[in-house]
């Protein structure tokens, strides 16, 4: 495979749309992006309820957007969508550049009051290892690295269950891989194609993620809901265990 080496502002994603474009200080300097907190401090703080931070503010602004009154949900829609982000972003590297880049938490500012795509701002591209090893760094940088301490503390705080949480994670990858698959084939990206194809595969081996729900070429059914049926106005994603929404007790569907 044909590693290139990252340029310093990622500029393969942008013709792939505005899930998998990573902010540059590079490519865009300025105070924005410095006075915006990292990913990092917004999971340090979410563990204490001491003062409100990045995350608490993230939820009770998507629950605004959604006219939901239950902050659970708020916050099972908002990890998904950071979710999809990042593994938008990090497989999108590991397809086109054949490098991941490093997306430790430190390194990444969030905008939590944008609208989706979540605004996120890399402070310094690096790349991580290359093939082999693109799949192991993608669980490393996204599942352990984010995914893990985002749900400690969405769990700490409101209560969403596990489940629930990796059903969206393994619901994000498998919607940026199929995205990804999408664009690499009207672009006659076939090489791109079958490297996402790989390491998506190799993802959902993962144990966090392969009981997560059940794929067929790039189409996935989960085993568990986000609970958007529970939004007002809102219905079964495409690819939720429920072919309609449940009429059951507020606490269902939620592992």
């Amino acid at each position: 495979m044909l590693v290139v080496d990252l340029d310093p502002d990622l500029a393969a994603l942008r013709p792939l749309g505005g899930f998998f474009v990573l902010r540059t200080t590079a490519a865009a300097p300025g105070p924005t992006s410095k006075t915006l907190p990292t990913l990092a401090e917004t999971y340090a703080t979410a563990a204490s309820d001491v003062h409100p931070d990045a995350l608490t503010l993230r939820v009770t602004t998507v629950a605004a957007r959604l006219h939901t009154p239950e902050l659970r949900v708020s916050a099972s829609v908002s990890q998904q969508g950071l979710a999809a982000r990042l593994w938008s972003a990090a497989l999108a590297c590991a397809a086109v550049y054949g490098r991941v880049p490093d997306l430790d938490p430190r390194l990444l500012r969030w905008d939590a009051t944008a609208t989706a795509p979540d605004d996120l701002w890399l402070t310094e591209v690096r790349p991580l290892p290359g093939d082999p090893g693109a799949a192991a760094a993608l669980a490393d940088t996204v599942l352990h690295g984010h995914l893990e301490p985002l749900g400690d503390a969405l769990r700490a705080r409101y209560g969403v269950a596990a489940g629930l949480l990796w059903g969206n994670a393994g619901s994000a990858l498998a919607g940026a891989a199929r995205e990804l698959d999408r664009w690499a084939r009207a672009n006659g990206r076939t090489e791109v194609a079958a490297r996402a194809r790989a390491l998506t595969d190799e993802l959902f081996a993962h144990p966090l993620l392969r009981t997560t729900g059940s794929r067929t070429g790039t189409a996935f059914r989960r085993r568990s809901c986000c609970l958007y049926y529970r939004v007002p106005g809102g219905g079964v994603c495409g690819d939720c265990c429920f072919v309609r929404p449940p009429r059951s007790s507020p606490g269902a569907a939620s592992g």
